[in-house]
């Protein structure tokens, strides 16, 4: 789906993400220039880098919301990080190229994940082979004829005593998977991965020192086994297991991944605003500055060595996103200003936003609700002045308190359906019906009471 036209990625985004059409336009064009710059001539793709996104609003407004549905819809790596965990180099914390790290490991798992499935049916066969060959061990002559006709070829030992035993063989297989050896015993031989813990301080790349200790001492010492009494369909899945990381190939996974995020990753940098100087307050022991400084290399194009090899940055897409409230982008460096040419205000939600919210996308808040409680068999409703009262609430409480966006209807709906989450089990009435009156009636209290809503709405 890497290759849809940018207006058949608005459209899927719609599907999740009810208005925010600049920003939707903003990372649909985005994306399409990725498979612009591949279909590009050879000596310029590489002189075309990414145009990385800055999307300004409060939160609750979809920021994060329309990066992660980016990242599925095109099956892109992603990862979100919060720039505000960062650090400046010689600060002890996270420095910024462990967001490359990050990004690499789960590519890494998800394409290893991907081959396990690829290559089960071939596992299970080996594995089925190998359980065959605990439940039926060859008979003291047929060893014993091995050893002392080596010479001979395998043909002639199987034409010799294979007709019987190929048949056992055969009759064994039908009754293993037919299930009929579930209850029966077998020993097996379980590796055991007992590490050393050993903690390491470093105020550089912290994280890859530690995973690439573990590394080495995983090749030098030696692994353990455990012999277990099992039963037959537990051993045939951990025999599967073992099968299945004996065929993949890690080295091909590995050049995939890096592949896969030097072309095509996403890094989601929140709260880029609490990184900037400007008016607000300043840390006495980390500089903002020098955390924008350190992330200039990273998105402007550089290698970063992991422990899987060295990841070019030049084609990876930034997003960041930020509130701005104190600050304005402009307060930012202007190295790293000028790294994030697009710059997307999105809007604030109000009553008619928060009605669709709960309604349209295939996510849906009230959708999950009544899906929750049809699992007790709980049939609920909600009339549509309910819908109504709820959006409207949600709108009010933003106002009279700290606007939080649509994050404030998952508060809303937990106080509303408190009662009903929590007697369904036993509730007689199963056929349920959420009207204006009963949302008044569950919330008013609450929200008429400023004090109190600013601590349970």
């Amino acid at each position: 789906m890497s290759d849809l036209k940018p207006s058949e990625i608005v459209t899927e985004l719609d599907k999740y993400i009810i208005g925010q059409g600049k920003a939707k336009r903003s990372v649909s064009i985005a994306l399409r220039n990725r498979w612009r710059r591949r279909k590009a001539p050879e000596a310029l793709r590489d002189e075309i880098a990414p145009k990385n996104i800055i999307l300004i609003g409060p939160t609750g407004v979809g920021k994060t919301e329309i990066a992660r549905r980016l990242s599925k819809l095109t099956d892109s790596p992603f990862i979100k990080v919060e720039a505000s965990k960062f650090t400046e180099v010689g600060y002890v914390g996270r420095d910024v190229e462990s967001m490359i790290r990050d990004l690499l490991e789960l590519t890494v798992n998800m394409l290893k994940v991907r081959e396990y499935e690829a290559i089960q049916p071939q596992a299970a066969q080996i594995a089925e082979e190998r359980m065959l060959d605990l439940l039926l061990p060859k008979s003291r002559e047929e060893r014993e004829s091995e050893q002392s006709e080596q010479a001979e070829p395998a043909l002639e030992l199987i034409e010799e005593s294979g007709d019987h035993s190929g048949a056992t063989r055969e009759k064994l297989r039908k009754m293993l998977r037919n299930g009929k050896m579930d209850n029966r015993y077998v020993d097996l031989d379980v590796s055991e991965k007992s590490m050393p813990v050993v903690e390491i301080f470093s105020n550089v790349g912290m994280e890859e020192m530690g995973l690439n200790f573990k590394d080495m001492f995983s090749g030098i010492l030696p692994k353990n086994t455990k012999r277990r009494k099992v039963k037959v369909p537990e051993a045939l899945e951990i025999m599967t297991q073992e099968e299945a990381q004996n065929l993949v190939d890690v080295d091909k996974v590995v050049n995939q991944a890096i592949e896969k995020v030097e072309q095509s990753g996403i890094i989601f940098l929140d709260e880029i605003d609490k990184i900037a100087g400007g008016s607000g307050g300043h840390s006495p022991d980390v500089s903002r500055e020098g955390v924008q400084r350190d992330l200039l290399p990273i998105v402007e194009g550089s290698t970063v060595m992991t422990k899987y090899g060295p990841v070019k940055t030049d084609h990876v897409l930034f997003i960041a996103s930020g509130a701005f409230h104190m600050i304005k982008p402009s307060d930012l460096i202007p190295e790293l200003q000028g790294r994030f040419p697009i710059r997307v205000e999105l809007d604030s939600l109000g009553k008619d936003e928060f009605v669709r919210i709960l309604q349209e996308p295939q996510n849906a808040l009230l959708l999950q609700y009544i899906a929750l409680l049809e699992t007790e068999g709980v049939i609920i409703k909600f009339e549509k002045d309910a819908v109504d009262r709820i959006a409207h609430i949600a709108e009010e409480v933003n106002n009279m308190t700290e606007n939080i966006g649509a994050r404030r209807l998952h508060t809303l709906m937990e106080c509303l359906l408190e009662d009903i989450l929590f007697e369904a089990p036993d509730i007689k009435e199963k056929r349920i019906t959420i009207d204006g009156a009963y949302v008044d009636n569950r919330l008013q209290d609450i929200k008429s009471n400023e004090d109190l809503s600013r601590y349970i709405l």
